[in-house]
């Protein structure tokens, strides 16, 4: 397929994905104009009724003619109404029709008709807009986050298309590397005996490196696109259950918040209305039943059901977000493959935590949420407002000063139930909150699990299990080289200096968070122990990385990157900028806040610039697990702001605390507006799907059932014989103490797969020592890691320390004094490692080393010791001078 035919498929998913969003903001839009003008609508209905009843009192004098013209003229009005809420207007109906049967009406009716029922009804009118104003809040708000969820969906389809592009760009650069293989091995057939053993063994060298280096590649890329797709699954299933909880439970309880106490309001009124009339006219009991039945008809789901129907296409559920797998990828659901298993594993029992948690909670808030419903509706019964049926009609014409006590009364009562109200609607928002999130993890939860034990059955497959399985493990970084203070110092010092443009203790704790901990719960926010966040600050001090593997706490880690940012001196953000970003704080608009705070970044220099677009886009990646991690934007900003902005007066630190924790906030949404993009600053950028990268990672071998499956090396290992030792077989290579031989790759942890003196076989492990590029100090000497001393390991000139040159042949043939002087480094080698107990493979057991004599007891005594099970010796430590 042409790459531009790649090019449109991938536009076509993007764009079906935009177009379902457009429709979901026009739909959600229609949905807030419907919601409004329903609620003209319950407005001109208790308008119209209250206007009813102070007329019906106005004309009590004319009732009987009076009477029929009314309900003319509203039945007339009401006929041009829009026909919502059925109950309702089954009410007015009976009402109407009750009204045209009467013929005399009592002076109390008219005086409860204009005072009382008349002022409940205003009542009614002002709670039923001021509750639509809050549901219309609440509304916004939900729509708000649904399609924030939406958005993350967008961005993880794209994300995926992008690492799904580079994969499919590896793998054809592999087929294209293999294509160039064949028609090398059949040239060097067709050349024959004519060229040179030395030549061909090169050729064979370099396109066996070139091999390994494409099947690295599309491994990693692999890797990438596995994480990214199932971080597009999780947001795509997300997603899905955000939608059917919003319109299949959220827009319901929307509507009935909006509703609430518009219903209870007409009853009330209606009954008031009813108990003055049954006191006084008796006659027409069997219209007043048929009207009290209209009454106890009206039924507030049934009017919400009917709304939802009448109104379809605002208020049903869309269609769903259907999975779209990029340029033919056929994984459709979540991969729980080894090398993301742990990690999967990881985050499922998290999530089951915090699932947990938030459902228990999503509980206790619903037991308070329908226990303020009561108490709510409760006051808005009260009897307090309804007439007495024993008091007499004729005692309702008070004396003006004989109401005050009544007023202060209801003013108390109106006051708390709007106090009532507002504890109301903060449940309804945190239960809406809590629900959706529930649902979100639930669905969540269920990818995972069903992932988790797909892998399980995998792995439980006798078919399976024959062979071994090779892992990459992250090997240590290369001892830094050059001494300059790490935490407390000036970054831009520090930069220049080590030509490490994003510092080791940043890229190092960045990358290990990314890798275990995005999901943790309160990452940054709960302290690690201050006795290990000190352990890991010495070892970057000295040079060393001490997050090579995964032991290490992760609050720790944490605290570690905090602890580095706040002794920065001068902080991230230089002092003359503080005035200037805090100011930017007043904006009002998030877009015009954010564009000014970029034309202040924009004049800092070049290296912090750098540094500053790697944190916070690492801070946006770990609050897009806010649901899980309960580390929301706000939340990080207020763990690192006082770290990266300071100003030089330190008085007025915590007033302005609140404005520096609104800063950091709007940079961590808006980081990729305000710093700018890799073609315009080059530089590192942050990868939200990382690995342990290819120049630190080594393979190793867990043992199976059947015959091991060995990976071999990238690179080739020198090592000294440190005894003689005679082959027993001719697969074995002869070699006598003091000669170098060449590694190529472990054959078992007794046995390396080597050369000596041009000829290859196998080489006891036990009978050499394996040199890691050692560089003789005037002071000291110092075993690098193998990825700073290998060929090909290389990351570049920037912070890495530069390669040796190789030997030439003739210094391979050591000395006697420069072999005293190796013997004597690798004693202290040798001493310092502990000891390992390798397992036994498939591959011969080696023989065990001659006894030591008088004059070199020492380091063969320390040689078994030195043995690691799969590896050569790898050391970061500092040899002492030689005497």
């Amino acid at each position: 397929m042409t790459s531009h035919g790649k090019l449109r498929r991938e536009k076509g998913s993007l764009a079906e994905y935009e177009s379902q969003m457009k429709d979901l903001r026009a739909q959600l839009t229609d949905q807030i104009k419907v919601l409004d003008s329903q609620v003209e609508v319950k407005q001109q209905q208790l308008s119209d009724l209250s206007e009813f009843l102070r007329r019906r009192g106005d004309i009590e004098a004319e009732y009987a003619r009076a009477l029929d013209k009314l309900t003319e003229r509203f039945t007339h009005k009401t006929k041009k109404k829009e026909q919502w809420g059925q109950s309702v207007c089954q009410v007015w109906s009976v009402l109407l029709t009750q009204t045209r049967l009467e013929s005399r009406e009592h002076a109390a009716l008219g005086d409860t008709c204009c005072n009382t029922l008349t002022q409940r009804l205003i009542h009614s009118t002002e709670d039923t807009h001021r509750l639509h104003k809050r549901s219309k809040e609440v509304g916004i708000q939900m729509q708000d986050e649904l399609l924030k969820v939406t958005t993350e969906l967008q961005t993880a389809v794209k994300t995926y298309n992008q690492y799904h592009t580079d994969c499919l760009i590896a793998e054809g650069k592999l087929k294209e590397a293999e294509r160039l293989e064949e028609r090398h091995t059949g040239k060097s057939a067709e050349l024959g005996p004519g060229q040179s053993g030395g030549q061909r063994r090169s050729s064979v060298k370099k396109m066996e490196r070139l091999m390994e280096k494409r099947h690295g590649r599309v491994q990693e890329t692999q890797l990438k696109c596995t994480k990214a797709r199932n971080d597009y699954l999780l947001n795509l299933a997300a997603s899905n259950a955000a939608m059917n909880k919003y319109y299949l439970q959220d827009l319901s309880t929307l509507i009935d918040c909006c509703d609430l106490g518009f219903h209870l309001s007409v009853e009330r009124v209606m009954r008031c209305y009813l108990a003055s009339r049954l006191r006084i006219q008796k006659t027409e009991e069997t219209g007043l039943k048929q009207l009290e039945a209209a009454v106890t008809s009206l039924d507030q789901g049934g009017d919400r059901d009917a709304l939802l129907q009448q109104h379809d296409a605002a208020f049903c559920l869309p269609f769903r977000f259907n999975y779209h797998p990029h340029e033919g990828d056929q994984v459709c659901e979540v991969s729980a493959e080894s090398q993301v298993r742990y990690e999967l594993e990881t985050r499922f029992q998290q999530l089951q935590s915090r699932l947990a948690a938030v459902t228990l909670e999503t509980e206790e808030i619903s037991k308070t949420l329908k226990a303020t419903l009561t108490a709510l509706l409760d006051s808005m019964c009260d009897s307090d407002c309804n007439p007495s049926s024993d008091v007499p009609s004729g005692l309702s014409n008070e004396a003006p000063g004989g109401s005050t006590a009544p007023k202060l009364t209801l003013a108390k009562r109106r006051a708390n139930q709007q106090e009532t109200e507002t504890y109301y609607f903060t449940k309804v928002k945190e239960f809406l909150t809590s629900s959706s999130l529930t649902f979100k993890l639930q669905a969540k939860h269920d990818l995972l699990q069903d992932a988790i034990q797909k892998a399980e059955a995998v792995d439980s497959d006798p078919s399976r299990m024959q062979c071994a399985r090779s892992v990459r493990v992250r090997k240590s970084r290369p001892v830094s080289q050059f001494c300059h203070t790490l935490f407390t110092t000036d970054i831009v010092s520090y930069i220049q200096s080590s030509g490490q443009q994003i510092p080791v203790v940043v890229e190092s704790c960045i990358r290990f968070i990314n890798l275990h901990g995005l999901h943790h719960e309160g990452i940054f926010r709960v302290p690690g122990s201050q006795r290990e966040v000190n352990l890991i600050r010495d070892a970057f001090e000295r040079g060393e990385d001490p997050l090579s593997d995964s032991e290490c706490d992760l609050d720790s880690v944490a605290g570690v990157l905090k602890l580095y940012f706040r002794g920065l001196e001068p902080p991230l953000f230089p002092y003359d900028s503080y005035s200037q970003l805090l100011e930017c704080v007043q904006i009002e608009g998030e877009t015009e806040k954010a564009a000014q705070i970029k034309v202040i970044v924009s004049t800092f220099p070049r290296p912090l610039l750098v540094v500053m677009r790697y944190l916070f886009a690492f801070l946006n990646h770990v609050s897009q697990y806010s649901d899980e991690n309960m580390m929301q934007p706000y939340n990080l900003a207020v763990c690192f702001g006082p770290s990266l902005l300071r100003g030089v007066d330190s008085d007025d630190a915590v007033a302005r605390q609140p404005q520096v924790n609104d800063l950091v906030k709007t940079m961590i949404l808006q980081h990729d507006i305000i710093f700018p993009s890799q073609s315009e600053l080059p530089g590192p950028v942050y990868e939200k799907h990382m690995t342990l990268e290819q120049e630190y990672c080594e393979p190793i071998t867990e043992e199976g059932d059947g015959e091991t499956e060995h990976l071999p090396s990238e690179d080739e290992w020198e090592a000294v014989a440190m005894f003689d030792y005679v082959a027993r077989s001719p697969a074995e290579l002869s070699f006598k103490q003091g000669e170098l031989l060449v590694l190529h790759s472990k054959a078992s942890c007794d046995w390396w797969r080597g050369e000596a003196g041009g000829v290859k076989g196998l080489i006891p492990h036990k009978y050499i020592s394996v040199l890691e590029a050692l560089c003789v100090c005037p002071d000291r000497m110092r075993v690098n890691s193998d990825s700073a001393s290998l060929p090909g390991r290389q990351r570049g000139s920037e912070g890495s320390p530069s390669r040796k040159p190789p030997t030439s042949p003739a210094t391979r043939h050591l000395p006697e004094m420069i072999s005293r002087q190796m013997n004597s480094v690798f004693k202290e080698l040798l001493s310092r490692q502990p000891p390992l107990q390798a397992s036994a493979l498939a591959t011969p057991a080696a023989p065990a080393p001659p006894a030591p004599s008088s004059s070199s007891s020492a380091l063969p005594q320390a040689a078994p010791a030195a043995k690691k099970v799969g590896f050569g010796l790898r050391g970061r430590a500092l040899f002492r001078p030689m005497d």
